[in-house]
C-alpha cells in the first residue's frame, strides 16, 4: 500500500521537526514549505493526500492560499492551524470547506487523530460496519431457524434493509455479497411462511395476522382522519421499504416521523389488485361481487384502476366516516406542477389522496429502455436513482409546502419489486396472463418448487376467469417465461425490477405516518 504523503506549510518549520518525525516514524511522507506561495507551487506539481496550512504566514495569507488550494485541488483535505482564535478566522476558514481546524500549539496525537479522522475515517467506519454485520449476520441466520409469526419477518427485514445501506455506505463487496446470500435465504424462507399462513389469515383461522391490504386503509388511515388537522395520504406505486429508507433523512428536515411501519401486500402483488384491495377496504373478488362496475378483470381491455376515487368514497360511507375528500393521481411533471399550485385549495379536505406513479413508471423503464437499466443497474443505483428522483420531484414541494402547515401525511404504497434473476418455465394457453411473477390461467404447466398455487381462486378471495382457472405466484426472485423464444427472454429480463409474485420486496410494504415540526 503506497504511503501517504502530506504537504505542511507553516513559516515556522523548524520549531515542527518533533512533529515531521513523530508521523515518518508512522509511516507518513511529510513534504514541508515555508509560504503559501511555495505551497501552491508545490500542489501544481504534486500529488499530496492532506494539506496542514498555517493561518498566518509571510505574503500571502492562509485563507487566501486555501482558497487557491480549492480552485487547484477542490478535493484534498485542508486542515487549518492557528494562533488566532477569533471566531471570525474560523468561520471563515470553515465556511471555505476546510476538512479541521486545531489551534497552536499543537501536539504530535491532534495531528495524528486528525490524519486518521480525514484519510482512515472511511476506512475505519467501513471496518467497524463490516463487523458489526459479521455479528448481526449470525443474530439473523439464527432467527430464521426458528419458527417466526408476522412481526418477526417485519423485524428481520428492516435489519436486512438497514445493513444492505450501511453496507453499500462501506463499499466492502465481500460483506455486500454475503448479504446478498443471506437475503437470498430469508426470502427462500419467507416463500414458506406465506405459502403456509397466507390462506389462513385470509379466512380467520389464524389466531394472529397482519394488517393486510384490505385491512390498511381502515386499521392505519381512518384512525388519523378523525383528528383536527387534515390528512394527506401519498401512495408512491411500487415504492419499496428500502427506497423509503434512503428517502427519509430529506423529508426528516422537515417532518416528524411518528410511525415507521410495515404491512403486508395482498396476493398477487401488483396494482390491479393491491392498490385496489387498499382503496376499497375488501379484497379483489369483493370487490368484483359488491361492486361489478368499479372491478375490471384481467382479460378487459384498459387500464384496471380507473376507479380508486369511487372505491374510496365507498368505503368512507361504509365505516360512516362521510368527511369531505379528494383524490388526484399524479402522473407526469405537468400534473404535478397543477397539484402543487391547488395544494391551498385542499387544505379545508378531512383527507385528500394523493396517487404518484413515477417510481412504477421507472420500473418498468428499466425494463424497456437500456440507458435506464445502466443508470439503475443494481439495487443500489436503483435507490440512488429514487432519490434523484423525489430530490427535484413535485412531490418533495408540495410535502415542503405541506411542512409549513398544520397537517397529518402518510406515506405509503400498494406493493413492492424484486429483481429477478432466474427463469421458471411456465405453459398456459393463450388467455393467460402476460404478468412475469403471477400467473392466471386453466391448465397451467409448470414447475410446483417454483411456485406458491392456489388451485382455487376464493380461497384467495381472488375472481375466477374461467370455471377451472388457477392462480401461480413466483416465489423468491423468479420470473416466468414460456418455453417458445425462452433464452431471448430469459436474457431480456433477467436482473430487472418485477412484481406480483412472493418476496420480502414486495409483500412487506412502508407506512409511513409524519406529523409537521
Amino acid at each position: 500500500m503506497e504511503k501517504i504523503t502530506i504537504l505542511w506549510a507553516d513559516d515556522e518549520m523548524d520549531l515542527l521537526k518533533p512533529h515531521i518525525l513523530f508521523l515518518q516514524e508512522k509511516g507518513y511522507n511529510v513534504d514541508t514549505t515555508n509560504s503559501g506561495n511555495e505551497a501552491l507551487d508545490k500542489i501544481n506539481e504534486n500529488y499530496y493526500d492532506i494539506v496542514f496550512l498555517d493561518e498566518n504566514m509571510p505574503g500571502m495569507s492562509g485563507l487566501e492560499v486555501l482558497s487557491a488550494i480549492k480552485n487547484l485541488r477542490p478535493n484534498i483535505p485542508v486542515v487549518m492551524i492557528t494562533k488566532n482564535e477569533a471566531e471570525s478566522i474560523m468561520e471563515d476558514a470553515i465556511g471555505s470547506n476546510i476538512a479541521d481546524y486545531l489551534i497552536k500549539p499543537v501536539n504530535p496525537n491532534q495531528i495524528l487523530l486528525s490524519l486518521k479522522k480525514n484519510l482512515d475515517n472511511k476506512k475505519l467506519i467501513s471496518e467497524k460496519t463490516s463487523s458489526a454485520y459479521q455479528q448481526e449476520f449470525r443474530n439473523i441466520s439464527l432467527s430464521l431457524s426458528n419458527k417466526l409469526n408476522h412481526n418477526d419477518w417485519v423485524a428481520i427485514y428492516k435489519k436486512l434493509v438497514y445493513w444492505e445501506i450501511e453496507l453499500e455506505k462501506s463499499k466492502d463487496s465481500g460483506m455486500q455479497d454475503i448479504l446478498v446470500s443471506q437475503k437470498t435465504e430469508a426470502n427462500k424462507m419467507f416463500s414458506k411462511f406465506i405459502e403456509s399462513n397466507y390462506i389462513d389469515w385470509l379466512k380467520g383461522k389464524s389466531p394472529s395476522k397482519p394488517v393486510l391490504s384490505h385491512t390498511a386503509f381502515k386499521e392505519k388511515v381512518m384512525p388519523l382522519i378523525n383528528n383536527e388537522s387534515p390528512v394527506f395520504l401519498i401512495v408512491i406505486d411500487n415504492f419499496r421499504y428500502d427506497q423509503w429508507k434512503v428517502l427519509q433523512p430529506l423529508i426528516e428536515d422537515y417532518f416528524r416521523v411518528d410511525e415507521d411501519d410495515i404491512y403486508y401486500s395482498i396476493l398477487p402483488t401488483a396494482t390491479q389488485y393491491a392498490r385496489n384491495s387498499f382503496f376499497a377496504g375488501l379484497m379483489p373478488s369483493e370487490i368484483d361481487k359488491k361492486y361489478p362496475m368499479l372491478w375490471s378483470d384481467e382479460d378487459e381491455e384498459g387500464t384496471k384502476n380507473q376507479h380508486e376515487a369511487e372505491l374510496i368514497t365507498e368505503q368512507l360511507k361504509r365505516w360512516g366516516a362521510d368527511v369531505k375528500h379528494s383524490y388526484n393521481k399524479v402522473v407526469n411533471l405537468s400534473y404535478g406542477k397543477k397539484m402543487l399550485e391547488y395544494m391551498p385549495n385542499l387544505m379545508n379536505n378531512k383527507l385528500n389522496v394523493i396517487v404518484y406513479n413515477f417510481v412504477d413508471m421507472l420500473s418498468h423503464a428499466r425494463t424497456d429502455m437500456e440507458v435506464i437499466r445502466e443508470l439503475a443497474e443494481d439495487e443500489s443505483a436503483y435507490r440512488s436513482l429514487t432519490l434523484s428522483w423525489f430530490e427535484h420531484s413535485t412531490l418533495f414541494d408540495i410535502m415542503k409546502f405541506l411542512s409549513e402547515k398544520k397537517v397529518r401525511i402518510v406515506i405509503t404504497t400498494d406493493h413492492g419489486s424484486i429483481r429477478v434473476n432466474n427463469t421458471s418455465k411456465v405453459i398456459g394457453d393463450k388467455n393467460t396472463n402476460t404478468n412475469l411473477r403471477y400467473k392466471i390461467g386453466k391448465s397451467l404447466q409448470y414447475s410446483k418448487k417454483d411456485v406458491f398455487e392456489v388451485l382455487n381462486p376464493a380461497d384467495a378471495f381472488l375472481p375466477r376467469l374461467d370455471v377451472s382457472s388457477s392462480y401461480i405466484f413466483a416465489k423468491e426472485n423468479l420470473f416466468f417465461a414460456y418455453p417458445n423464444n425462452f433464452n431471448y427472454y430469459a436474457n431480456f429480463y433477467k436482473n430487472t425490477f418485477q412484481h406480483g409474485g412472493v418476496s420480502m420486496e414486495e409483500m412487506l410494504i412502508p407506512f409511513i405516518n409524519l406529523s409537521s415540526k
